[in-house]
């Protein structure tokens, strides 16, 4: 991989030490005039029986482009609108009830957090948090999922590799594995797998995948319904439903959006996903060590994108780092503030990071 060539694929990379992709990662020019050409040409031609062919084309290139990257076919992923979109099908679908406990971590996202409480609150399931490395062993009689992070936001820990045998369905949050180190749902032995399009794939909001198996698409309930979904729309009351992973698809993803991810996600392509995923991973261990030795405690991680650090305070210190052109966040409720390191990024960024920070 040529990293100088990928890093001027992102102008933002020159202005800023641009390390925050586990939030929204950095845009491509190419992304961006994807996205423009799509809309001048919904300006100049209208929006009719070609625009409509068009979504649609681009919409299956994209199905096809974001099932590479977590090692599954295309029928069994859908297009949804976030990682918190796909969560929230399988969680809604598997239609649970008073008395069935899911099992998560202590360390989730609210975009998995909420979708578990209305399960709880409008299902009646219980939720049971244990530590991540934890989550394989505390299944129980009642336990009929496990829910949590493939690649932990919080400090960049893996989810147990034990989650393979577990007897019950497991849903992976993927927001912080997909494009940022390599996934391969049959390896992970997951159930479902719901990513983001917008971080690690570079693409724009709005913008999301989820696989899933086709034993537990046979489960769910599908109750959000509308042409996207539907096999033949035009008949009526009497349509049904796609027969594979498309019946979970949003209902709208415009073309422009989808062009825009399209864009993204060929360009980290072009450069090798095995290569991009090394240097990302290789540059992460690479700044933990730098932190550790300036005296700056590191949160355990795995062998991600994420590196987690101490801070006496977070959010003024992320605040002046942003003021010097160094650009991460803060975990909220921790005493960490977090760099997310992709492979656009280089050893000037690290310095730069580094430079600003407080002794």
């Amino acid at each position: 991989m040529d990293a100088s060539s990928l890093r001027c694929e992102f102008p933002v990379l020159q202005r800023l030490a641009y390390l925050n992709a586990g939030t929204d990662g950095p845009l491509p020019a190419s992304a961006v005039r994807a996205a423009t050409e799509e809309l001048r040409r919904e300006a100049q031609e209208g929006r009719a029986q070609a625009h409509f062919e068009r979504r649609s084309e681009l919409s299956t290139a994209l199905r096809a482009a974001y099932a590479v990257t977590l090692g599954c076919e295309a029928v069994d992923l859908a297009l949804t609108t976030s990682t918190s979109d796909g969560i929230a099908q399988v969680l809604s679908g598997l239609e649970l009830s008073p008395g069935d406990e899911i099992v998560t971590s202590d360390e989730e996202h609210p975009g998995l957090l909420g979708a578990l409480a209305a399960a709880r609150d409008l299902r009646g399931a219980s939720v049971r948090m244990v530590a991540l490395s934890e989550v394989a062993e505390a299944v129980g009689s009642r336990t009929r999922l496990i829910a949590c992070s493939h690649v932990g936001w919080m400090s960049g820990s893996l989810a147990p590799a034990e989650l393979a045998e577990v007897d019950v369905p497991v849903l992976l949050d993927g927001a912080q594995g997909v494009g940022a180190i390599g996934v391969d749902v049959d390896a992970l032995g997951c159930d479902a797998y719901a990513g983001a399009g917008q971080k690690w794939l570079c693409g724009p909001d709005g913008t999301g995948m989820l696989y899933i198996a086709p034993e537990l698409l046979e489960r769910l309930s599908v109750s959000r319904r509308g042409y996207p979904n539907l096999a033949d729309p035009n008949e009526g009351l009497q349509a049904q439903l796609h027969e594979d992973a498309r019946r979970l698809d949003s209902l709208l993803l415009s073309a422009e959006a989808v062009a825009c991810a399209l864009a993204a996600v060929g360009v980290l392509q072009a450069a090798g996903w095995e290569a991009v995923h090394r240097r990302a991973s290789t540059l992460a261990t690479h700044l933990a060590e730098l932190l550790t030795e300036r005296g700056r405690a590191v949160a355990p991680r795995g062998d991600t994108t994420l590196v987690s650090f101490a801070s006496a305070d977070p959010e003024t210190e992320r605040a002046r780092l942003a003021d010097a052109g160094v650009i991460l966040r803060n975990i909220p409720g921790r005493g960490w503030l977090r760099a997310s390191v992709g492979a656009w990024n280089d050893e000037d960024d690290l310095e730069r990071l580094l430079e600003v920070l407080s002794p």
